[in-house]
């Protein structure tokens, strides 16, 4: 089940990937035809979790031979959103949770021993397809950082490590976008890490039981078709759980809260010489069993 909230023909709408047609099938004009009652928003779907789930598959099944609304992904009228267009909180970051994009963007002695977290403001988030500004005037360092993100579907604080997984949704990708020369020059992540649309988000939220173990998937980021980043879940630092207990300890997660799981080695700094983004870049980001992020900065 891969969720997305989407745009078209300037109507606003829930709907959900289905792959093997090619579609987008509409689950809130589906509601409306059956005169039933369904969130407007995503944030509104994780905040009643379960009954969210169960109601869409409803509606699958009652469509799923006549699929009347849907939208093929070519269709120029589908405008893609991020699943949460505007979160309610800034985006929370893991930083160097991949022990080769620590030494890459430093040496060893940049591995965190605790867990490092930095946030980006919610103007940041741009869809699946949508433009990245290239800032000129601004930065001079743009950068692409691939992740795994996970949503909160439950409200939380002191969250034990072992039952943490009860408080996930589920789970998008996230371009974690960074002016590196803001990054250096103010010292803290906040100001080079929140340009607009410097979080591109999407295409879809795959629910956590769709999805398996989220430490064991393989995330490519490609820029303009050759592979920069080629990492896996498996490699992270910090689990998700030891994520969510240090977040939580003392601060109150709610549903619809995201966390970028960090990014493995293959940043554009972190070559030599750097390899940073330039205006027509198209960057892609596959995540296993949730599929790929592409925007092009502009």
């Amino acid at each position: 089940m891969k969720l997305v909230t989407a745009r078209y023909q300037r109507e606003l709408f829930l709907g959900r990937l289905i792959e093997d047609q090619n579609v987008v099938f509409n689950l809130s004009k589906a509601a409306k035809e059956q005169e039933a009652s369904f969130p407007e928003t995503m944030l509104e779907g994780i905040q009643s979790a379960d009954a969210f789930l169960d109601q869409i598959q409803q509606l699958s099944e009652a469509f799923q031979e006549n699929l009347l609304f849907t939208y093929g992904l070519d269709d120029p009228d589908l405008e893609w959103l991020a699943p949460i267009p505007r979160p309610a909180k800034n985006i929370f970051c893991v930083g160097k949770n991949y022990k080769d994009h620590a030494i890459e963007m430093g040496s060893e002695a940049d591995i965190p021993e605790h867990v490092m977290m930095f946030s980006k403001a919610p103007t940041s988030v741009i869809g699946h397809e949508a433009e990245i500004p290239r800032h000129e005037g601004v930065t001079d360092e743009l950068d692409y950082e691939g992740e795994l993100a996970v949503i909160i579907g439950k409200k939380g604080i002191g969250i034990p490590a072992e039952g943490a997984m009860e408080y996930v949704f589920g789970y998008t990708i996230i371009n974690d976008v960074t002016a590196r020369d803001l990054q250096k020059r103010h010292k803290q992540f906040l100001i080079g890490k929140s340009l607009d649309g410097s979080c591109p988000m999407g295409p879809c939220i795959v629910p956590k039981e769709y999805l398996g173990d989220p430490h064991e998937l393989k995330l490519v980021t490609k820029v303009n078709g050759e592979v920069r980043q080629d990492g896996h879940t498996k490699d992270f630092i910090f689990t998700i759980p030891e994520i969510i207990k240090t977040l939580s300890a003392g601060t109150t997660l709610e549903p619809g809260d995201i966390i970028a799981t960090g990014t493995p080695a293959g940043v554009g700094k972190g070559f030599k010489p750097p390899r940073l983004l330039n205006s027509g870049d198209q960057i892609e980001i596959t995540v296993e069993g949730i599929g790929t992020l592409s925007n092009k900065v502009f």
